[in-house]
């Protein structure tokens, strides 16, 4: 008999309607030579300190650090659980061969070797790795199981961030609390929550310490069209009325114009990063939001795998496309225009070496059915973005003119969109209100030219930061707190994130749950709770999000063979000794 473990009852029915195992048991399904269970999401976890040692069921400094020289698993305490468990167990026993058909990712890897573990599996174990759940990609997955002990590193790097996790949460929640809140309340502290925490506090500080600063801005209009300074704004004002005085009363002469054509490439696939961050600023959906709606499309077979980090596509996804945009029925008026020739292959969108486990999240060609709204709003927009990248780059034309007055040089810069491409497939889409382009046709200016002009001082202000939104905080977390926009290097700096893609929306909602955190508007604002624990953290290891975006990386390293776990853990047990030391000779009166 062959045991297929799934994740969820629902992802164990696909699999099972594949297979032909259409008899229902108590827990799982059974013919053809298979029974196909399920997990209920984590079954085993960690075991707690005091399943170590009586010493560590009391908080103590004296007790801490708390290292078991041996980390082991237990079940999770809940009867759903301990019965499915039981039943997997059963299974196993009895079982000639084992297919982990857990979700494929670090966390899905986790949870199914802790449950072969404790339920003692003694036969070999297969691999199912699929990034959709329609019949055809099961099928082709079991076609090419592999052996497990291929994803053995997936494995380690899952079961290093627990242990990570599991040290520095116990120890260092209980330190703080012990030490700086007199056990009265619970001081949180985690791996990756502090780091995420402290990014929240130190931009709230950067807004209520800013100084605004005066500057002054001169425009000045001519044929209906407003030019700039070239030199920019002003800092010192008698400056500023100096360039007034000299253009006043003098005509505006055109010296200069140019014009250049462009071309834009359509915007990228989604990784579940952009894709909460768009939700976000589209919709006003919260992380996790996102996350479990995608999870859900993915579930009902309608996208790819979620849990994704990268907004490419493997190049063998390339001979399917035309499949899956045929099988979009509610999307053919855009879909039309692409058939009938071969489909556009961009080295943007097609790069096996930008693809390791899975690739970029896209419509699996299943026609969508019964969707709640916010599954509508979440399919459309990866439905549009796997259609736009077939699709001609738009092409556009920008035209500068510059121009001078009493000496002082001007500039006006106008962009017009020649050729859509791409854009068309965006027409009904709500737009940020910040993103809204301006697609303007300049007048036809003579290089020579000169007239009267309205020239224009404006005194303005400096403006602070701007407070995190879940979107801003999401990319804050994926690029370690430094601001970057361009695609590119972004890319660079994901292996340096902090927390991973699937984990950043929990570690935003422990923040909300715990109150160190919360919603003003769309702005996410530090409690004073939260604020006053990052200010007792002095260790700058436990709050520094580059210093965790290092730890990320060395986890990714690991699931890449280029690292050892058992050094990442001894590194975690040195540093968790220097944090607790440095706590316990503190002889502050912080509270």
């Amino acid at each position: 008999m062959i045991v297929c473990i799934a994740e969820k009852k629902s992802v164990a029915e696909s699999i099972a309607k594949v297979l032909g195992a259409n008899a229902p048991r108590d827990g799982f399904f059974e013919g053809n030579g298979y029974c196909v269970t399920w997990a209920l999401g984590h079954l085993c976890t960690l075991k707690e300190p005091n399943d170590y040692t009586e010493m560590w069921q009391r908080w103590s400094l004296s007790s801490l650090p708390m290292i078991p020289p041996k980390f082991g698993i237990k079940l999770m305490g809940e009867r759903s659980k301990e019965r499915q468990f039981n039943i997997i167990k059963k299974l196993i026993e009895g079982a000639d061969c084992i297919i982990n058909c857990g979700d494929a990712g670090q966390e899905g890897e986790l949870i199914q070797r802790w449950i072969m573990q404790k339920a003692q599996a003694k036969c070999p174990v297969k691999r199912l790795w699929v990034s959709s759940l329609t019949e055809e990609a099961i099928k082709e997955g079991f076609a090419t199981l592999k052996d497990q002990s291929e994803y053995q590193p997936l494995y380690e790097a899952g079961l290093c961030r627990a242990i990570g996790d599991w040290l520095l949460g116990m120890n260092a929640t209980r330190l703080y609390t012990l030490k700086y809140a007199g056990n009265k309340q619970v001081l949180s502290v985690g791996r990756v929550q502090t780091p995420t925490l402290a990014l929240i506090v130190k931009r709230q500080a950067e807004i209520e310490n800013f100084v605004p600063q005066p500057y002054w801005e001169l425009k000045t209009k001519y044929r209906e069209v407003t030019f700039s300074v070239v030199e920019g704004r002003f800092e010192e004002k008698a400056k500023a009325e100096e360039a007034l005085q000299k253009i006043s009363g003098e005509l505006f002469a055109v010296t200069d114009i140019s014009a250049k054509k462009g071309n834009e490439l359509p915007p990228r696939l989604y990784d579940l990063t952009s894709l909460q961050v768009d939700c976000n600023k589209k919709y006003g959906m919260t992380s996790d939001e996102t996350l479990q709606t995608i999870q859900s499309l993915y579930e009902k077979k309608f996208t790819t795998y979620p849990r994704v980090d990268t907004t490419y596509l493997s190049e063998d996804i390339y001979p399917k496309c035309e499949n899956i945009l045929k099988g979009m029925r509610d999307y053919q008026p855009l879909i039309a225009p692409l058939m009938g020739k071969p489909l556009a292959k961009s080295k943007k969108v097609f790069d096996n070496k930008k693809v390791t486990d899975h690739h970029a999240i896209i419509p699996t060609g299943v026609q969508p059915q019964a969707l709640t709204e916010n599954e509508k709003r979440v399919y459309n927009l990866v439905a549009t973005h796997f259609i736009a990248i077939f699709y001609p780059e738009c092409k556009f034309s920008t035209t500068t003119v510059l121009g001078e007055s009493g000496g002082v040089k001007f500039k006006a810069t106008g962009k017009q969109i020649t050729d859509a491409g791409w854009r068309v497939v965006f027409a009904q889409e709500p737009v940020e209100p910040d993103k809204e382009e301006k697609n303007e046709a300049m007048p036809i200016f003579v290089k020579g030219e000169s007239g009267p002009h309205t020239p224009d001082l404006a005194e303005k202000m400096t403006q602070p930061p701007k407070y995190y939104t879940e979107a801003t905080l999401l990319r804050a977390m994926e690029t370690a707190g430094k601001t970057v926009d361009d695609e590119e290097l972004r890319d660079l700096m994901k292996e340096n994130g902090i927390g991973r893609p699937s984990t950043r929306a929990e570690i935003i909602k422990t923040l909300f749950k715990r109150n160190y955190i919360r919603n003003e508007r769309k702005n996410i604002v530090a409690t004073p709770m939260g604020v006053e624990l990052v200010g007792l953290i002095r260790n700058e290891l436990l709050k520094s999000a580059e210093l965790t975006g290092q730890w990320e990386k060395k986890l990714r390293d690991i699931e890449r063979r280029k690292y050892e776990a058992r050094t990442f853990v001894d590194e975690l047990k040195v540093m968790l000794v220097d944090v607790v030391n440095s706590v316990l000779r503190d002889n502050s009166t912080l509270r």
